[in-house]
């Protein structure tokens, strides 16, 4: 199979496309044949050495997939061979076939492109969501409120009843609205623009851009605990913020097989900003880690249709 990799760490032009031989499943594993391949900024942090899960070189890239099973592996009973799933893959998903044991039926309103840059953003925002257990009714700040994973914590916190209150730049304001956030833009005074929208209201926040504001959200709140990071764990270990991962809080894969819900009657949706063909990895990745992506960034593998 035709599949991208990196030998080395570094900038996006590490990435070769190269000849591998095809996966099977294992017991509880379906194999797809991938048609779209979604990209997440954990992606870009294992190629550039950021983060570092212990995996030798070379290594495959890509976790957010969506296909078409063509191949069951033992005990598997959830699911047969021609549908179409969407999750998050075992192995490389930037590839012509991908392994999953996390897994979901793609929501019927949903194309391969749209389902496969879901996962990864539906799980982190719902692990976020579940860790600060804010009620129905108060106040959630989200700090970098228009990418995948904060677009996606803005719906499902006004999904769950939430008044939410999200930052994103100057361009982004009239999207933030469309997702149902009140939106402050970034940079010098916009924690006075929360405070102006609050108006004494108590209030929870979560930082997705890890731009260095964390003491700023402790004052805001009033209260560590009520601060989480999904991006800043320098800053976490330096000011006590809970830094959330699924290693650390356990994983909410079960999220994938709910968004359908919403999904089906109107109330989620997650931009795709820009598409690529697999070829061109090395661009989409150069693209995302720029700023202003809204929403999603994805790779076309196979036929989408």
């Amino acid at each position: 199979m035709q599949a991208a990799q990196f030998s080395r760490l570094g900038g996006p032009e590490v990435f070769e496309i190269v000849a591998l031989p095809d996966p099977h499943p294992g017991p509880g594993q379906v194999r797809i044949a991938v048609r779209a391949v979604g990209i997440s900024g954990t992606d870009v942090k294992l190629r550039s050495g950021s983060v570092d899960f212990g995996d030798p070189l070379p290594q495959m890239t890509g976790r957010d997939v969506a296909g078409v099973v063509d191949e069951l592996g033992a005990g598997v009973t959830d699911v047969a061979v021609g549908d179409r799933v969407f999750g998050a893959s075992d192995t490389g998903a930037a590839a012509e076939y991908a392994l999953l044991t996390v897994r979901a039926r793609i929501p019927e309103p949903l194309g391969f492109v749209d389902a496969a840059v879901l996962p990864a953003a539906v799980e982190t925002a719902t692990r976020a969501l579940d860790r600060l257990d804010v009620q129905s009714g108060r106040v959630l700040f989200v700090n970098g409120a228009s990418g995948g994973v904060g677009s996606t914590l803005v719906q499902l916190a006004v999904a769950r009843g939430l008044r939410v209150i999200g930052a994103a730049s100057a361009a982004n304001q009239n999207y933030l609205r469309l997702l149902g956030a009140e939106p402050v833009v970034y940079g010098e005074g916009m924690l006075e623009q929360v405070r102006l929208l609050l108006a004494g209201a108590p209030v929870a926040a979560v930082d997705v851009a890890g731009n260095g504001v964390l003491p700023e959200l402790i004052g805001l709140t009033g209260d560590v605990a009520a601060v989480l990071t999904l991006a800043d764990f320098a800053g976490a270990e330096a000011y006590g913020v809970h830094f959330s991962s699924g290693s650390e809080d356990g994983h909410a894969f079960r999220s994938l097989e709910t968004i359908g819900e919403l999904i089906e009657s109107g109330r989620f949706w997650l931009s795709v900003d820009k598409v690529f063909r697999l070829d061109d990895i090395s661009e989409a990745h150069r693209l995302s880690e720029g700023r202003g992506v809204k929403g999603r960034l994805a790779l076309i593998v196979g036929k989408t249709d």
